[in-house]
């Protein structure tokens, strides 16, 4: 059973606070099983969280018996962070412990100096704050979430959920991680990966939108070398007028949206099996393993094997 700790300290956000609790302790695995245990912690058996008090089950010590401990953001994030709490996730780290923030929660672990010298992000609007206090911490405001192995930063609260389904994916894999994306009433889209490869969502088309049939069959038809040409004629419309909807509708171009989806199916397909990249390349569209290769690693910015290695669904390993 993977132990997660919750670590709530005083004016805890509550959302923040409500979401690891939530998304964790809802996930199964294919055989019904759990394999989360959600652990809240707090310095005190109380904790005022702004609107209402909380009581913590368990105390500091209970970080060190985790596997993976949850720092959500705070309504002062400027204030200083209790040096037996920092102490507590220091060990917790020299143990193997992965520490992954929310939101302002990055405050808490760069109070710690594990952030020191890597890569982090935050809210936007207290990024400034993150890089000023913490200077040896590469604090990144464009992204949702980065990844560094042992250690994780989100953005926002909507963020923060999509870094606990990240973790998901990392331990079982994109099927259990899209099981608890609809339990949560969200699209496991917004993904990411470790610092150096942060992934872009696949621009969406509104509901309703006239590109959604086709789309859905692009979606469908990824082992396909499609060209423009064939996307208009699908579309039932010129070559112009479909550059001109997707612009609108998506965003982008549809030679782009078509790449991502493909990107998008390779790595399912590198998460879930042990397929050779040469045959993966050709069931996603490539012509050739060295452009699948090429284009895998522009998009992702890792190797196809290197995005297995990381990825690939533990039950898999």
């Amino acid at each position: 059973m993977h132990v997660v700790a919750v670590l709530a300290l005083d004016q805890v956000i509550p959302f923040d606070l409500a979401t690891p609790i939530e998304v964790f302790s809802r996930v199964r695995l294919a055989d019904g099983s759990v394999p989360y245990e959600v652990r809240v912690c707090a310095m005190t058996e109380t904790v005022d969280a702004g609107a209402f008090e909380l009581r913590a089950p368990w105390g500091l010590e209970a970080l060190l018996g985790a596997d993976t401990i949850i720092l959500p953001g705070c309504a002062e994030p400027a204030s200083a962070v209790p040096e037996e709490v920092s102490d507590h996730l220091r060990k917790a780290a020299a143990g193997g412990t992965r520490l992954a923030s929310l939101c302002a929660g990055a405050f808490v672990l760069a109070a710690t100096g594990l952030l020191d010298g890597l890569r982090a992000t935050t809210h936007w609007v207290a990024a400034p704050a993150l890089a000023e206090r913490w200077p040896a911490v590469e604090v990144d405001p464009q992204v949702l979430y980065v990844d560094n192995g042992q250690f994780l930063t989100s953005a926002g609260a909507a963020a923060g959920l999509d870094l606990c389904l990240h973790l998901i994916r990392r331990d079982h894999g994109s099927a259990v991680a899209a099981d608890a994306a609809r339990l949560s009433v969200m699209p496991l889209e917004r993904e990411g990966g470790q610092a150096q490869f942060i992934v872009p969502e696949q621009p969406p088309a509104p509901r309703g939108a006239t590109l959604e049939p086709l789309l859905r069959w692009m979606q469908e038809n990824t082992a396909v070398d499609l060209t423009l040409s064939d996307l208009a004629a699908e579309g039932g419309m010129s070559i112009r007028t479909l550059n001109r909807r997707f612009r609108e509708q998506t965003g982008t171009t549809p030679l782009q949206w078509l790449l991502r989806a493909r990107i998008r199916r390779a790595q399912h397909l590198l998460e879930a099996g042990d397929q050779p990249v040469e045959l993966i390349a050709g069931q996603v569209g490539f012509g050739s393993p060295t452009a699948f290769r090429d284009r895998f690693r522009q998009v992702v910015g890792t190797s196809p094997r290197a995005y297995r290695a990381a990825f690939r669904s533990s039950s898999e390993k």
